[in-house]
């Protein structure tokens, strides 16, 4: 990665506090189409409203790098956890399946023979699952791990011929033997925990093909955000998978929002016009809808990005493109949009966030306060616009013994 040029601390000062003031003024433009935010806004209040259990209001966030660091979506993650309530980490993929995988929430581990499949390889049978990429393993005694709290366990995995069994463990104890075996399909297996931590464990049992894709851990109540980022992504990759499998697993998640946040790779991409990028996200959506039909959908529109040269750092020709097809595709296909370039200061900023230390020295990335400050933006918009959201519903809805009514006035 390359160093961010050397500034002075007045001017890293400047730097630091221009940006800190964009985005507070960036809460103020709030989000394009906000009908479609809606939905996941009733489902916030129902879940501050309701006192018992059921099950937690989820997120998913599809995304590039950006997301994958865990630093943006963890930032929003422990916001909306701390007013909604933790609902634990949700999906999580199996053991560390990229160099570079994290999560914040939670500790995964993985014995050496796992292969990860999927990803960005353009070969392969497509059966990669929510996470976009599984791990294989063909020997008996290797392990994946899982460290975290919930009282709910689902494990995902892949039901094949031939497939071998797996032991799951919590702790000591053995919990169940699952096989694998059968027509290639999605793969399930839940068992309600003791609330509180716990140590996972899933073990193979003999050299037959085993493919898992991951574990969710969750508590009754809360909100999960669950991180589904993979480095060098472009939203396309959600178009190259099985796609009963990918949206068998979206559905079982059953997300009140979703979360896509693409565009940085695909403008550094020639072949990429607006037509067939904005095409592109509508089949996305669509995807989406199919798995998730009652899930508010907000696409976040790529941040600003810089070329350098050996002679001088230049603008990212293709950034305008993807952004308007990013605006376009939203308001065409019914989600909301979050133009971040412009939250950020718009055309050329990223140049003041590396000089405030805010992202990195490629002028591509952000540093962990730099994500950190994005995840705080995009909460106090969303929370902005649900305070909007409750005050009309106040108006437009009352309640008596046998529950909700429209006033009529």
């Amino acid at each position: 990665m390359p160093r961010a040029p050397a500034v002075s601390p007045a001017k890293r000062a400047e730097a630091a506090s221009a940006v800190q003031e964009q985005m507070s003024d960036a809460v103020e433009l709030g989000i394009q189409n906000a009908a479609a935010m809606v939905p996941f806004y009733e489902m916030l209040h129902r879940l501050e409203s309701r006192q018992e259990e059921g099950e937690p209001v989820r997120v998913l966030q599809f995304g590039d790098s950006h997301t994958a660091s865990d630093d943006w979506a963890g930032e929003l993650r422990a916001r909306f956890q701390e007013r909604f309530g933790d609902g634990g980490p949700g999906f999580t993929p199996a053991g560390r399946p990229f160099a570079g995988f994290r999560r914040y929430d939670s500790k995964g581990t993985m014995s050496r023979g796992w292969k990860a499949v999927g990803l960005l390889s353009k070969e392969g049978d497509g059966l990669y699952g929510i996470g976009g990429v599984g791990l294989e393993a063909r020997k008996a005694g290797e392990t994946l791990t899982l460290e975290a709290e919930g009282e709910v366990l689902e494990f995902f995995y892949l039901k094949q011929p031939g497939g071998g069994p797996l032991q799951l463990e919590d702790g000591e104890t053995a919990l169940e033997t699952i096989e694998t075996d059968g027509e290639t399909g999605a793969g399930y297996y839940r068992k309600e925990l003791a609330a509180g931590a716990h140590r996972l464990t899933a073990r193979t049992l003999d050299g037959s093909p085993v493919r898992v894709f991951g574990w969710v851990l969750e508590k009754r109540k809360g909100m999960t955000w669950e991180t589904l980022g993979v480095n060098g992504a472009q939203a396309d990759v959600l178009l190259q998978q099985q796609a009963e499998l990918l949206k068998g697993h979206i559905a079982r998640r059953a997300p009140s929002l979703v979360v896509l946040a693409y565009g940085t790779n695909e403008a550094r991409q020639t072949d990429w016009t607006a037509e067939s990028y904005r095409e592109t996200l509508g089949r996305v959506v669509g995807l989406i809808r199919e798995a998730a039909p009652a899930a508010s959908i907000l696409i976040v529109g790529a941040p600003d990005q810089m070329v350098r040269t050996r002679r001088r750092l230049g603008q990212s020709q293709g950034l305008e493109r993807i952004l308007a097809a990013q605006r376009e595709a939203a308001l065409q296909y019914g989600c909301g949009f979050w133009n971040l370039r412009t939250a950020m200061g718009g055309r050329g900023s990223m140049k003041q966030w590396v000089q405030a230390r805010m992202a990195q020295g490629d002028y591509v990335h952000f540093t962990g306060p730099g994500y950190r400050l994005l995840g705080d933006a995009l909460y106090e918009l969303l929370t902005g616009q649900y305070g909007v959201f409750q005050s009309v519903r106040r108006q437009l809805i009352g309640s008596n013994e046998n529950g909700p009514s429209i006033k009529t006035h």
